[in-house]
C-alpha cells in the first residue's frame, strides 16, 4: 500500500508490471512522493509479471473505490480485461508508459513518443558507422509489450536505407533479412522478425541469445559491431556477451532507461548510449491526467495512438540520447541523478 492512503479507500490505484526492473521501482517512489505531495489518496500494486495478477490488483483497487486508474501494462493485450473492468466499474483508465491494445476501455496514455526513442537508437548506430558491410545485430523487447514494437519500427524507420545500400548487413536475423528491401514493415512483419530477436525483455535471455548469435556466426561477422538492444538491462547482458568474444573488434551498442548500471556502462565505455525517458515527466503527466478526470476534466492530449480499436488521446514527452559526452550535462546537472553514484566521471 502506499503511504499516504487509507485503509479502506483510494482515489487513485497505480499497478505496475514488477519489481524486478529499476526502472518500475523508481516510478514506484515518484508516483508515491508525488500524490502524498498532492494530499490524494492512493494505493500503488505491481503484478509481478503476471496478467492474472495485474486483473486482480485492478479489481482489488476497485473495492478500495478508486475513480481512476494508472496501469502500466504487462501484457499490451492482456490488460485489455482489466481495463474493462475498471470501465465498467466508472474508473478512468490511463496507461502509463504501455499502451493497452485490443479494447476502447482506454482514456489516456501517458508516454513517451516511442517511435522516437527507436529512431534514436538507429540513428546513433548510423551515425557511428563507416564504409560499408557493417555487421548488424539486431535485438527487440517483449512481442507482449506493444512499445517494442514502437521501439523497433523507429529503429528500422532510420536502419533500413542505411541496409539497403550496405552499410550494414544483418548478421543474426533471416526474418529481417528476407524483410530488409521494405522500407515501412506491417505489424505482422515486424513480428515475424521480433518473435526470432526478442529478449523478452530479460537479461539473462538477452545474454543467452546474443552468445547463441555469435556461436553460429563466423569470424567475418564479426570484427567492429553494431548491435541494436533495445533497453539497458538487454543492452548491457549483450555488451557483456560480445565483449567476451575474441573475434569482435569493437561494438556499438544501444540502450535506453538510463538506469544506473548503463550510465556506469556508458562512462566505463560498455555500452555506448542510452534513451534518457525522463520519467519525472512522466509520472507528472499520468498524475496530472489523474487529477484532471478527479477534478472533472479532460486531460491536454497533444496526440493520438492507435491501440487497434480506438485513437488513445496522448501526450507524448521528449526523449534525450545519452552517450559519455553528455551524461554530466543530462544526467547529473538536470537533478535527475547525483555524480556520487558513479565513478570516472570527469
Amino acid at each position: 500500500m502506499g503511504a499516504g492512503c487509507k485503509e479502506a479507500a483510494a482515489e487513485v490505484g497505480i499497478v505496475l508490471p514488477t519489481k524486478d526492473e529499476p526502472r518500475w521501482i523508481q516510478d514506484e517512489t515518484r508516483f508515491n512522493d508525488a500524490l502524498v505531495a498532492a494530499g490524494y489518496d492512493f494505493e500503488i500494486l505491481f503484478s509481478e509479471g503476471s496478467s492474472a495478477k495485474e486483473k486482480e490488483n485492478v479489481e482489488a483497487l476497485i473495492t478500495k473505490g478508486i475513480k481512476v486508474l494508472i496501469i502500466c501494462a504487462q501484457d499490451s493485450a492482456g490488460a485489455a480485461a482489466a481495463a474493462e473492468a475498471a470501465r465498467d466499474a466508472g474508473v478512468k483508465v490511463i496507461c502509463h508508459d504501455r499502451l493497452i491494445t485490443d479494447t476502447d476501455a482506454v482514456d489516456y496514455y501517458a508516454t513517451f513518443d516511442s517511435i522516437s526513442v527507436g529512431a534514436l537508437q538507429g540513428g546513433y548506430l548510423v551515425d557511428k558507422a563507416t564504409d560499408t558491410g557493417n555487421p548488424l545485430y539486431l535485438y527487440a523487447g517483449a512481442a507482449s509489450d506493444n512499445n517494442a514494437f514502437l521501439f523497433f519500427e523507429g529503429a528500422w524507420n532510420v536502419l533500413q536505407p542505411k541496409i539497403a545500400d550496405g552499410t550494414f548487413v544483418i548478421k543474426n536475423s533471416s526474418e529481417a533479412v528476407a524483410l530488409q528491401d521494405k522500407a515501412t514493415l506491417t505489424r505482422d512483419e515486424m513480428g515475424t522478425i521480433i518473435g526470432q530477436i526478442t529478449t523478452n525483455w530479460d537479461f539473462d535471455d538477452a545474454k543467452s541469445l546474443a552468445e547463441a548469435n555469435l556461436t553460429v556466426a563466423s569470424a567475418a561477422d564479426k570484427g567492429d559491431v553494431f548491435i541494436l538492444a533495445p533497453n539497458d538491462g538487454t543492452a548491457r547482458a549483450i555488451a557483456d556477451a560480445f565483449a567476451a568474444d575474441s573475434d569482435v573488434t569493437s561494438y556499438v551498442v544501444t540502450g535506453q532507461d538510463v538506469e544506473i548500471a548503463s550510465v556506469q556502462y556508458i562512462i566505463d565505455g560498455k555500452q555506448s548510449m542510452s534513451v534518457f525517458k525522463d520519467v519525472r515527466l512522466l509520472v507528472t503527466d499520468s498524475i496530472a491526467a489523474a487529477v484532471t478526470y478527479l477534478e472533472g476534466g479532460t486531460p491536454e492530449a497533444t496526440n493520438t495512438y492507435n491501440n487497434g480499436v480506438i485513437d488513445v488521446p496522448a501526450k507524448p514527452s521528449v526523449v534525450v540520447t545519452v552517450d559519455k559526452s553528455n551524461v554530466q550535462e543530462a544526467l547529473i546537472d538536470s537533478g535527475y541523478y547525483k555524480a556520487s553514484v558513479f565513478t570516472g566521471l570527469d
